[in-house]
């Protein structure tokens, strides 16, 4: 990964560049950002630059296969793989690591959790890891330059962890950098924080995301608008809506079937076990899928609240099941849009943090048959 690899972040990239170019790179930086704003890309673009400013062939050929001798990752995992009582660190799982991020430099840790298969296991930042990458940076440079480590998922690192790196983030050894790559600045403890620069990395222009699909998916100037804009600065998501018409098809009847199920509730008193059900089913798919839904569904509703306002030229959604969204576009206003994007926000947000779905989607299709109904 080239800093022409990374979709767009020009400012960013210009800053980045500078700091190598005049030798005043911070020794420990936090990159923060979603995912698919191409942070962790990002980081291993600069990374590049800082081994390989004398352009050394060799060195780029070696960070091409993420296999550069001082470039080192670390990530979040389980506490154990099988049936093994060994500490699981980043370095047992380093060959399917580059696999993934050279196959899916845009990634979320669920997908590479879905890699290695570890979906259903708490995968954090532990000790064990902490105690590796002290190691590794304590010794020499094998090119005798810089030393980097690109920690992903540095939000997932626990308290024992973090406090064990605290030390090191603060006086790492000579022409050591240490770059986090988080999507939350939040769930990174202060005493970390404080010790790092930060620089935050925004969602993308739906422009930069368009030209990014035309020129790696071969999407037509048509196709990738479309998608470009349902992904809401999101690279990965875009990626996943051009990739998954069948999944929107299914998206799409799960929210006809839900918004419809709300309108009767009002006359219809059977109406509350439609909607329990309907939170059933959708409950009963994996968390990533979950989630994908309920924003799909937000975007259903920004798209309805602009037709209703007249914003003709940016409504691109043309609902495939036959339901009419013009009908439905003047229960959707401003004052209840709002509340139905923080009833979404909110489910997204408990279901991330694994909370159970059947709870969290009954809690929500029950809130949003009360904002379509009021007044």
């Amino acid at each position: 990964m080239q800093y022409q690899d990374v979709l767009g972040l020009e400012h960013i990239k210009k800053h980045l560049q500078s700091t190598v170019q005049n030798d005043r790179i911070a020794h420990a930086q936090l990159l923060v950002g979603p995912t698919g704003s191409g942070v962790l890309p990002l980081a291993v673009a600069y990374a590049r630059h800082i081994l390989c400013a004398a352009s050394n062939e060799s060195c780029h050929a070696q960070v091409n296969n993420l296999a550069h001798p001082d470039l080192h990752f670390s990530f979040p995992m389980p506490s154990s793989v099988g049936s093994s009582t060994t500490k699981t660190t980043s370095d047992m799982f380093l060959k399917e690591w580059r696999t993934f991020l050279l196959s899916n430099p845009y990634g979320s840790l669920p997908d590479w959790y879905k890699a290695i298969d570890i979906e259903k296991k708490n995968a954090e930042i532990r000790v064990a890891e902490a105690q590796l990458i002290m190691k590794k940076l304590s010794l020499k440079s094998y090119e005798g330059g810089f030393k980097v480590v690109i920690i992903w998922g540095a939000d997932k690192m626990n308290t024992e962890a973090a406090n064990k790196l605290l030390k090191l983030i603060e006086e790492p050894p000579a022409k050591t950098i240490i770059l986090l790559v988080a999507e939350s600045e939040d769930r990174i403890i202060n005493t970390i924080k404080s010790r790092c620069q930060i620089i935050s990395v925004p969602k993308l222009h739906a422009a930069v995301i368009a030209q990014g699909l035309q020129k790696n998916l071969q999407l037509t100037e048509s196709q990738s608008s479309i998608v470009s804009r349902q992904a809401d600065g999101d690279y990965r998501k875009a990626v996943q809506f051009s990739q998954n018409s069948a999944e929107e098809l299914q998206f799409e009847q799960w929210f006809v079937e839900w918004v419809r199920t709300a309108f009767v509730a009002k006359t219809k008193m059977t109406a509350i076990n439609d909607l329990i059900e309907w939170a059933q089913n959708i409950a009963a798919v994996n968390r990533e899928t979950q989630i994908r839904f309920l924003m799909y569904s937000m975007e259903f509703f920004r798209q309805a609240m602009l037709k209703n306002y007249k914003a003709e030229t940016a409504v691109y959604l043309s609902p495939q099941s036959g339901f009419d969204l013009s009908k439905f576009a003047p229960f959707v206003d401003g004052n209840r849009m709002i509340k139905i994007q923080n009833q979404l926000q909110e489910a997204i947000y408990h279901i991330e943090r694994n909370a159970n779905g059947k709870i969290v989607l009954t809690d929500l299709s029950i809130g949003m048959t009360r904002i379509l109904h009021s007044k």
